[in-house]
């Protein structure tokens, strides 16, 4: 009976030595970063100029501009375009570039670009939109895209991160710089698609 009692304890205190190892490794297993993002040395999203924010964000404007985008905010320091794609019928896709142009300390400008694409898709909907009659209220009026009640719909959103868009885009604005020669042809942008569309995060 003792033998039972004692071979009972040893089974027992295995077992709980073996829980307080299973939480002990996973309490040491390094979590992962989320959605593998990790701060390294390398700089994707930025490039420094030698010449002063002003200048700099001005020479992203025309590169820009150059490329089709559509100027929707500028400031001295900073701007918004973009630009509109459709990789298919029922399929829409904006690409917006934001620029912010700040000093350097000892001179200069580091030009931060940001690029996100939002995807939209046309979808089906019997909705309608409020339209304001002064001394009558609100009527309600449906708008029909390609002849049928149907609205584009975001449908994700993601952050860019292609380097060799990244890349082209800051080649283009040190090529718009003051001192480079006008009649030197600029470089072609690699003709690279468009990162693919992530899920939404909850």
């Amino acid at each position: 009976m003792s033998s039972s009692r004692s071979y009972a304890h040893v089974v027992a205190v295995a077992l709980a030595a073996a829980t307080l190892a299973a939480c002990g490794s996973s309490r040491n297993t390094p979590e992962a970063p989320p959605l593998g993002e990790m701060f390294t040395a390398e700089d994707t999203y930025s490039r420094n100029y030698p010449v002063p924010p002003g200048v700099s964000c001005e020479a992203a404007r025309r590169a820009l501009l150059g490329q089709g985008y559509v100027i929707d905010k500028h400031a001295v320091e900073s701007l918004e375009a973009s630009k509109v794609f459709q990789p298919q019928s029922d399929v829409h896709t904006k690409l917006n570039v934001r620029t912010t142009c700040v000093p350097m300390a000892g001179g200069g400008s580091i030009v931060f670009i940001n690029a996100v694409q939002d995807r939209f898709a046309l979808m089906s909907q019997s909705s309608s939109a409020s339209v304001g009659v002064s001394m009558v209220g609100s009527v309600s009026v449906p708008i029909p895209i390609g002849g049928n009640n149907a609205n584009l719909v975001r449908v994700g959103s993601n952050t860019v991160q292609n380097q060799d868009f990244y890349q082209g885009l800051f080649d283009r604005v040190g090529l718009h710089l003051p001192g480079t020669p006008a009649n030197v042809p600029l470089p072609p942008v690699p003709d690279t698609p468009p990162d693919p569309v992530l899920p939404l995060q909850p």
